[in-house]
């Protein structure tokens, strides 16, 4: 099993497939590298090198106690980029994911990175607040909380539905993947579930957001119930110099698989331009 040390010694686990150009994909909350594997696989045939990656906490990564904050995420990331000796690399990050992706480029830079794609992503700022009437309602993470002490696997499956916009007269997602999906944010520590609630939707990425100065391709999906549109990915595009924005019309937020193929023909295309 491949894995490399963060800054504190905690070892994450990762994957590493194909040759050519690294395009390192980070994995939205609550699941882990494995959400991933559909586009790893068909990036490495395309001529891509495909990397993803546990979370601390999630997956076969070890699940400290502490460090579910973005610094942390970020350095995590940068270890990762460091052990491989990346360059010329495309950051993919996914819902909690692109938080990684920006608070990186703010903090370390783009030495080793020469593109970043946002799907579905948490930035800028996802919590509603004065400064922020938009966000979304801190009421709603609270429960999260709640519904995840009291019973985890009965939250996960009530939100992996939200999730695929799973409804009575939408069948795009089988059970059997709501079910996959479940399987998946399981493997994470109760802990590092909860913490990561609060760090996604609290975590302030407005400055990080100004501050990338690599070409990026913003993606959301118009029906995303979990990081609205209009709070996240439009307010991303419009903050970051020169940066595109994609609308899936009718997309959840669990777009990697509803919209799979779109959105891999979409990476492939941004990575190659």
């Amino acid at each position: 099993m491949s894995t490399f040390e963060a800054q504190d010694g905690t070892k994450l686990f990762y994957k590493d497939w194909g040759q050519g150009r690294p395009v390192v994909l980070i994995h939205g909350w609550p699941l882990n590298a494995d959400m991933w594997d559909f586009h790893a696989n068909a990036l490495a045939d395309k001529g891509f090198r495909a990397i993803s990656y546990d979370r601390r906490g999630f997956g076969r990564s070890d699940q400290p106690g502490s460090g579910y904050d973005y610094d942390t995420f970020a350095a995590d990331l940068a270890s990762l980029l460091d052990k491989l000796d990346l360059r010329d690399v495309v950051l993919v990050g996914f819902s909690m994911g692109g938080g990684e992706v920006v608070r990186y480029l703010s903090r370390f830079g783009s030495e080793r990175v020469a593109k970043a794609v946002l799907v579905s992503a948490v930035p800028p700022y996802l919590l509603k607040d004065a400064s922020n009437p938009d966000g979304v309602d801190r009421s709603t993470f609270d429960e999260f909380v709640e519904q995840l002490k009291s019973d985890r696997p009965s939250f996960l499956a009530s939100f992996g539905k939200k999730f695929y916009g799973a409804g009575l007269l939408n069948f795009a997602v089988s059970s059997e993947y709501l079910e996959y999906t479940s399987d998946l944010a399981l493997q994470a520590s109760l802990r590092s579930t909860l913490a990561c609630v609060r760090a996604f939707s609290e975590t302030d990425f407005r400055a990080d957001v100004a501050a990338v100065r690599v070409p990026a391709l913003v993606i959301h999906g118009s029906s995303d119930q979990t990081v609205p549109l209009d709070v996240s990915g439009a307010k991303s595009a419009e903050a970051i110099a020169g940066a595109e924005l994609k609308i899936y019309e009718g997309a959840p937020h669990g777009l990697h698989y509803t919209e799979q193929d779109r959105l891999l023909d979409d990476l492939v295309a941004f990575a190659r331009s």
